[in-house]
Order: structure tokens, then C-alpha cells, then sequence
């Protein structure tokens, strides 16, 4: 599997996928190298992770999408691993993300390493928990 920045090519792909944000978001993160595009050993689009700012300032992980055949491989883990290296590249020193409490990716996100940092209460919606990681 190899891990790349997303292009407009990949907006089809990622529009079908992604129903949490606009068409208009999506371009405008995809220009804003935020989303990165997971691709089979052929080329093909297996999966996608986006990410943003929290504050501004903090690396915030929005969502992770691998498409189910090739769920449970160790994909979803690779691509936040990388996540976290290029953001610790880039000199940031604390990474956040978020699930729903009902949600079993809070699990993945406390084997990796991340710790609960609060929640949040929103109408009609589970638990969001919020989570942090330090990148040493």
C-alpha cells in the first residue's frame, strides 16, 4: 500500500465516500494537501484520511475511511501512523482526533497511543470523545 497526497482525480472517489462535509470542502482540503489517498499495490483507491487544524494550531485527525474488503489489515493504522510522522515532521508536538462514544474506532485511537482528553455533548448525537496524542 502506498500513502499519497489526494488530487482533484481522487474528488470522485472521496465525494462517494465522504458525506460529512461538502463537495466544495472536499476540493478545498484536497488543494490544501489535507487529505491523503491510501492506493492498493495496483494503483487503485483503497481508503482516505483527512485531516484539519483544532485551534488552528493542532493537528486534528476528521476521519478515516478503508474501504470494507480491506478493512481490519492494517491499513487505517498505517495511514495515521504516517499522519502522525509527517505532523511531527512538520514541528507539531501534540496530535488530536475524536469518535463517538458508540463508535469502536475509540479503541483503535487508545491502542495507538492516543488518551481520552474530554468530550463533547452535541443534540440528538452519542458522546463525542475527543483524544490527544504527544508525538516525542
Amino acid at each position: 500500500m502506498r500513502i499519497v497526497f489526494a488530487t482533484d482525480s481522487d474528488f470522485g472517489y472521496i465525494r462517494e465516500r465522504d458525506n460529512h462535509i461538502s463537495e466544495s470542502l472536499i476540493l478545498s482540503k484536497i488543494k490544501g494537501n489535507e487529505v491523503y489517498i491510501l492506493r492498493n499495490q495496483d494503483g487503485s483507491n483503497i481508503g482516505w484520511m483527512r485531516f484539519g487544524y483544532f485551534w488552528d494550531n493542532t493537528p486534528f485527525m476528521n476521519m478515516i475511511w478503508v474501504d470494507e474488503q480491506y478493512r481490519g489489515k492494517g491499513a487505517g493504522k498505517q495511514v495515521v501512523l504516517f499522519w502522525e510522522d509527517q505532523m511531527k515532521q512538520r514541528g507539531f508536538n501534540l496530535i488530536m482526533t475524536s469518535t463517538q462514544a458508540d463508535e469502536g474506532a475509540q479503541h483503535f485511537y487508545r491502542k495507538l497511543g492516543y488518551k481520552d482528553a474530554g468530550c463533547l455533548i452535541l443534540d440528538a448525537q452519542p458522546l463525542e470523545i475527543l483524544l490527544t496524542k504527544k508525538l516525542s
